[in-house]
């Protein structure tokens, strides 16, 4: 997006941007990867939520730090070449840009899934091709038509998520008949509290940081708000309402089912009521879970879409895809071609391997993410002027939790491969960075 346009477009505020940033937040991520980690670490899942809330906070607070002090379309990506170079920038942009194509793979697939469910004779490439088509109308609606979706789906999400909350609260109240006797309650010692060990629960802090995924795209967006100094503020908010009903609703999740009822394929609030006469409530919160998916989906496309621009236009991307078509209120539609090009090769690669490649898919993405969280703390460093011993000391904890999320994938054979995929585009983009260098050096 182009100086000029950043000017001319309706500026925002602080609360509208947090909103924004839930919706952005909220996808299949936590209504199914969650389940991924219950069946890893049990009970304790909610202690792998509670880090990722600390961690994400951390990041985000100095990401919007950084945003307030020198507002940039770039957002973390430009901050990433101010502090060490611009092989950082490039390198940021385009783990970014893969990491987002992955996310938008993965939870396209999830959404065909799901959508199966209730139509068992059509193939997944048909749901998947729909959605597809409709995240990309949404994309063509402009920004102000993207701001008010996402806003109108955050609440359809948010509400979902309290739904299960309230009827949760009601069922262990006795409230609504059914129920089953082999509820698990509170568990009352360790071996109840991490099922999974040690190496389950480090395992599933992956998935746990994954569902906090969705800041990139509001540090995108900060250069927008009608204070820039605002920005702080709505991440304590967004992250905030985000940890509340995260922790709530898991908690209520683990102590109405037991671990070995949890499938990665289901949703655990869905598994946590089955025992109950809701015939309705899988049918709502699977409606809810789909538009929770489609919401992050096309929150990735906008990110990478914008992200793509700016890359075009400080050379780290062809000039092509700086290209707008003024008369479709300002799209950049090669910037969009591409993403729909990669997007397209993530879901043929999901539909031809196995019913796993999900899980793959979700913890490469997650891995990427976090590369680029990395990223923002290290560059905060160098890019905050005057940066306090105590800020650096929380800096270096939110460093700690990134590299045990990462590591922790290791720790499990059934999630490993999605270590080696994410190890993989970081050797190419590693590989293409070091090309660029010696390019930028020849036209010097």
């Amino acid at each position: 997006m182009s100086e000029t346009s950043s000017a001319s477009e309706k500026k925002i505020a602080w609360w509208q941007l947090a909103l924004t940033g839930v919706g952005c937040t909220i996808g299949t991520g936590y209504f199914l990867g969650s389940s991924i980690g219950i069946k890893l670490t049990g009970p304790s899942i909610v202690f792998s939520f509670l880090i990722a809330a600390i961690g994400t906070y951390i990041v985000f607070n100095l990401l919007a730090k950084m945003s307030a002090a020198d507002p940039q379309e770039g957002s973390f990506c430009y901050y990433a070449e101010k502090a060490f170079g611009k092989w950082a920038g490039f390198s940021c942009g385009w783990n970014y840009w893969c990491s987002s194509i992955l996310i938008m793979g993965s939870q396209l697939i999830a959404l065909a899934i799901l959508t199966k469910a209730w139509f068992p004779n059509i193939p997944l490439w048909v749901f998947a091709g729909i959605y597809a088509i409709l995240s990309i109308l949404v994309i063509l609606l402009g920004t102000r038509g993207f701001d008010r979706i996402e806003d109108f789906l955050a609440v359809i999400k948010t509400a979902a998520i309290f739904m299960f909350i309230i009827i949760a609260f009601i069922a262990l109240a006795g409230g609504i008949p059914g129920g089953s006797d082999s509820e698990p309650g509170i568990p009352n010692n360790l071996g109840d509290t991490f099922t999974g060990g040690i190496k389950g629960f480090w395992a599933s802090l992956i998935y746990a940081f994954y569902a906090f995924g969705g800041i990139e795209v509001i540090g995108l967006m900060a250069i927008r708000l009608k204070k820039k100094e605002d920005a702080p503020k709505t991440g304590k908010v967004m992250l905030g309402l985000l940890a509340i009903i995260y922790i709530i609703s898991l908690c209520l999740a683990v102590i109405m089912a037991p671990v070995e009822q949890f499938d990665p394929s289901e949703s655990p609030f869905v598994t946590a009521l089955s025992d109950y006469s809701l015939p309705f409530f899988p049918h709502v919160f699977n409606a809810a879970i789909i538009v929770a998916g489609f919401s992050t989906m096309t929150a990735a496309l906008f990110g990478v879409v914008t992200l793509l621009v700016t890359l075009a236009k400080d050379g780290d991307a062809p000039k092509l895809f700086s290209k707008k078509l003024k008369k479709f209120k300002e799209l950049p539609l090669p910037s969009l071609l591409l993403a729909t090009i990669g997007l397209a090769v993530s879901v043929i690669t999901a539909l031809l391997l196995p019913e796993k490649i999900y899980e793959y898919i979700t913890t490469a993405a997650g891995i990427l993410l976090l590369f680029n969280w990395a990223f923002i703390i290290l560059s905060s460093w160098r890019v905050l002027e005057g940066i306090k011993l105590l800020n650096k000391v929380i800096a270096w904890v939110g460093l700690l939790f990134i590299v045990t999320a990462v590591s922790g994938t290791l720790m499990d054979k059934s999630i490993r491969p999605g270590f080696w995929i994410s190890l993989l585009l970081v050797v190419l983009i590693g590989g293409v960075t070091l090309l660029m260098v010696r390019h930028w050096k020849k036209v010097e």
